[in-house]
């Protein structure tokens, strides 16, 4: 391309160049199911800004057939003399010899591509139809693969219209983002022609091409909602088509701003990368993120569709009818819609207190943003293939946190209406954070600018140290770093507090590195909660009085108190003074100066031991996540003590276990669903032997009957956790019997239940199979969540053995990223961060190049976790007394 004169200059630019604009696209497709392959031509309204000979637009693995241009002024065509495919930039290049004039004119390109197997651009995905495999094509293209299906200028603040024209065959059903203007049958061709959409984004076009059943609603403005699903399936599509138009609904409220298309279509797809994907009028699901089995679906999968549904739903409004500017900027989409389906999920089925459980997705943040390599909510993209990498927890839970703690800050009201007015003043555009935050300081009266500037333009967040002097409360914030380094950060936080009370509250800006507030007045009040007052008797009232920041842990920081006040602190605990969100907090914050090195192993412990008793579904769950952590890295620290460790865990959680059992019972509350299953899968994990008793028991009757009361959905991966941890090479009848039920699983949620054993040979078993044809390419997900410590060095080693096969078969795409987290992340040594660094080397490439960076630096994170561990001698002993308490 550097040979061909005036052509070189494109390379390796971040953006495409404004010579030209798109206004409309009318494109049209012909697709081959059984080639599996595709052509069509499109043509595109262009406003040429300025004179050029070049025209430039995205393009990728498209074979370029006749181009031409025709100025609309003299309707004179021009054809180019050189058209070049840079695969490299992802780029066509049209050279003319004469320039193209200033105004509008059209560019009419034909091409013609293969349907890909790596579930992006417009890609095959397999089904069974009477016992023959067949193939029906879909669309993924966000973030930068609509290029892969059409050129076109493939940049989210290039919005133009689409016109969409499909030639397919005569029996199956095509879903496109409008509704069906008309069909036209020819012989064994049937072209579908759709209405032309209002102004959206290249990333938003979508099309859906296979055999479906459906079902559908009205909603109360009239919008005709469906859900389409695998024929035969269409009741599993019920539940989704009832949240579906419950969200629309509600948003229509929330944003007085009416839903803007005619139709809301929803299509559960056999392979899709990720969960499901927002495309203006046309959401696609992988099938177990929409369809619902009342019998086979568990719990934790009803509420997962449900929030998804919200989340995507939003994205209509947030994302689609007004859509950032560049990728920069993802985080309004993403972060905005994750807020807000929690919201809506609130609003629907509030007795699952998710505004709870969203702390499981603050601290998932919270961790990725303590890592060194971790990056600003608004980062800087270069090159565009590399946003795939910011599709993350950043993006999506510091994002929606820093939402959260701005809403409680500003207050519901001012919150709500700003966002109205947001809505209204750039739909159909494109916007920058700084644009929101614009609208936000014009309705509420606050520098929503200058306080936010600090929480997306840099990395990180604070540690808040508190110290109490007399009665003055001493503050000091300073960026916390899981490598235990000191960072340079500097916020402006909102310090909420409450004093012996939840009714005594103090809020306040904290904006330099250290601040203070006199609490005298709460210390002389005459009635506090505890009934009593510092001049009655101010030894037992300092004794008993407690303080907590961050309350309800709105706010996305984490704090250290002095000794005292972390001793008064627990006391209120075990009196059960605390919220159910606050001692999640409190445990959460602990966990991380453990493993930051700022908090002994050992003080840890003591403090998980007050949980013992907590019935609160997000405490217990969070309860069990630091068991896990702790448990893995103590391994390899005292591994001839981790037994020890594991009995004292079960001894924490057999008391839920007891009070829950195995069976459900009809009517209890969903949380006690949701808790039941996540006891009985870490009781399998570590090892307890009525647990595993129970679970291979009524296993063995799932195996006699799979409709057994002994097994529901909801406990059947406790018991194949069960299973799988008594499977060895030499015992292996259970897990022959756990392909069967693989095999022959007649629902999509049986497929995510693939697990790892604990037997290295039984370890290279199943991942071979997780990359065999027996298992779609979207499942892959699921099999390296639990690999082992124990099977951990097999997967290292069968990674290095299959990087090209693995690289040619799924690309470096989002399904590729899970390779890198689920195989390198579970080591913790210093020497094997070197070999994963020398691995790799010379094959890093862009797309995953911040994620391995990311993993490399949790595994010398919990390097030196490890060797702090290691330096409380006493731990065994400790770990020994708690194990034999009970």
């Amino acid at each position: 391309m550097e040979n061909r004169p005036g052509i070189g200059q494109f390379k390796g630019q971040t953006r495409l160049p404004k010579f030209a604009v798109p206004r409309r696209y009318g494109l049209h497709l012909k697709l081959d199911l059984v080639a599996c392959s595709f052509s069509g031509a499109v043509r595109i309204s262009l406003a040429v800004a300025e004179e050029t000979k070049f025209l430039v637009l995205n393009a990728l693995e498209l074979a370029i057939g006749d181009v031409c241009f025709a100025d609309s002024a003299d309707q004179k065509k021009i054809r180019p003399r050189d058209i070049v495919l840079d695969e490299e930039d992802e780029i066509l290049v049209l050279a003319f010899d004469e320039a193209l004039r200033c105004g509008d004119g059209v560019l009419t390109i034909e091409f013609s591509g293969m349907l890909n197997a790596q579930l992006k651009g417009l890609y095959k995905c397999a089904y069974v139809d009477g016992g023959e495999k067949k193939y029906m094509a879909a669309t993924q293209f966000e973030a930068v693969d609509a290029r892969r299906c059409f050129p076109c200028w493939d940049e989210p603040a290039l919005k133009a219209t689409f016109q969409i024209t499909l030639d397919v065959p005569p029996e199956v059903t095509a879903l496109s983002n409008m509704p069906i203007l008309k069909e036209k049958l020819n012989g064994n061709i049937k072209t579908v022609y759709f209405e032309e959409s209002p102004m959206m984004s290249t990333y938003l076009v979508a099309v859906v091409v296979g055999l479906f059943d459906s079902v559908e609603e009205m909603t109360a403005d009239g919008i005709k909602v469906r859900v389409y699903c695998p024929p035969g399936k269409s009741d599993n599509g019920k539940f989704a088509l009832h949240v579906a138009v419950k969200a629309l609904e509600l948003y229509t409220r929330y944003f007085s701003v009416p839903y803007p298309l005619p139709k809301l279509d929803m299509v559960a797809v056999p392979e899709f990368s990720a969960g499901a994907m927002e495309n203006y009028g046309l959401i696609i699901y992988r099938e177990n993120d929409m369809l619902h089995d009342e019998l086979q679906s568990t719990a934790a999968k009803k509420q997962c569709i449900t929030v998804a549904g919200m989340h995507e739903v939003a994205h209509q409004w947030f994302g689609n009818l007004v859509t950032m500017e560049w990728w920069t900027h993802l985080w309004l989409n993403e972060g905005f819609a994750t807020w807000v389906s929690y919201m809506a999920t609130d609003n629907l089925f509030p007795e699952w207190k998710v505004w709870t459980q969203f702390l499981q997705l603050t601290a998932s943040g919270l961790h990725m943003d303590s890592l060194k390599k971790s990056h600003p909510i608004e980062v800087e993209i270069i090159h565009a293939r590399a946003v795939l990498e910011i599709f993350d927890a950043i993006s999506y839970e510091k994002g929606s946190a820093v939402i959260r703690m701005l809403q409680s800050y500003l207050g519901d009201a001012i919150f709500q209406k700003s966002l109205g007015s947001y809505m209204k003043r750039y739909a159909w555009k494109n916007a920058k954070t700084e644009d929101l935050w614009s609208v936000l300081t014009d309705e509420s009266g606050v520098d929503v600018t200058n306080l936010m500037d600090t929480w997306t333009k840099q990395k990180g967040y604070p540690l808040i140290s508190v110290n109490l002097n007399g009665h003055i409360l001493e503050f000091e914030q300073s960026q916390f770093v899981l490598s235990g380094l000191a960072g340079e950060g500097l916020w402006i936080v909102p310090i909420t507090l409450c004093l012996g009370s939840y009714e005594r509250q103090k809020k306040f800006l904290l904006e330099t590195r250290c601040g203070e507030i006199d609490i005298s007045d709460f210390f002389n009040s005459s009635s506090n909660s505890l009934g009593l007052s510092e001049e009655k008797d101010p030894e037992k009232f300092r004794k008993h009085f407690w303080i907590k920041i961050n309350i309800d842990q709105s706010g996305f920081y984490r704090v250290k108190y002095e000794d005292k006040l972390a001793a008064q602190l627990m006391k209120a605990m075990e009196s059960n003074y605390l919220s159910a969100t606050d001692k999640f907090g409190i445990l959460d914050d602990s966990h991380a100066l453990c493993q930051a090195g700022k908090q002994s192993l050992s003080s840890l412990l003591t403090l998980m031991d007050v949980y013992r008793k907590d019935t609160d579904y997000t405490v217990v769950s969070n309860l069990i996540h630091v068991c896990y952590n702790i448990v893995k890295t103590y391994y390899d620290a005292f591994p001839e003590s981790v037994d020890n460790l594991r009995q004292h865990f079960i001894n924490i959680l057999l008391p839920s276990a007891e009070r829950l059992g195995w069976e459900s019972v009809s009517g209890e509350p969903h949380l006690n669903v949701l808790l039941r299953g996540e006891i009985f899968m870490a009781l399998a994990s570590f090892g307890d032997e009525k647990t595993h008793e129970d679970a291979i028991r009524r296993f063995e009757s799932l195996l006699m009957d799979k409709n057994t009361p002994l097994l529901s959905a909801d406990t059947k991966r406790a018991a194949y956790i069960s299973v799988m941890r008594k499977t060895t090479v030499a015992n292996r009848n259970y897990f022959e019997s756990l392909l069967s039920i693989y095999r022959e699983a007649d629902t999509v949620q049986e497929k995510e239940r693939i697990l790892p054993s604990p037997d290295p040979d039984i370890v290279l078993e199943v991942l071979n199979f997780i990359v065999s044809d027996e298992v779609r390419d979207q499942d892959i997900v699921y099999g390296f969540a639990g690999i082992s410590s124990e099977g951990r060095e097999t997967a290292w080693k069968w990674l290095k053995d299959n990087w090209d096969f693995i690289l040619n078969k799924y690309g470096t795409g989002v399904l590729f990223h899970r390779f890198i987290t689920g195989i390198i992340a579970p080591f913790s040594s210093h020497a094997k961060a070197d070999e994963v660094e020398a691995f790799f080397a010379n094959r890093t490439t862009l797309a995953f190049a911040m994620n391995l960076k990311q993993s490399i630096e949790q595994i010398r994170i919990k390097a030196r976790w490890v060797q702090n561990i290691k330096k409380e001698e006493s731990l065994p002993e400790l770990v020994k007394q708690l194990a034999s308490k009970g």
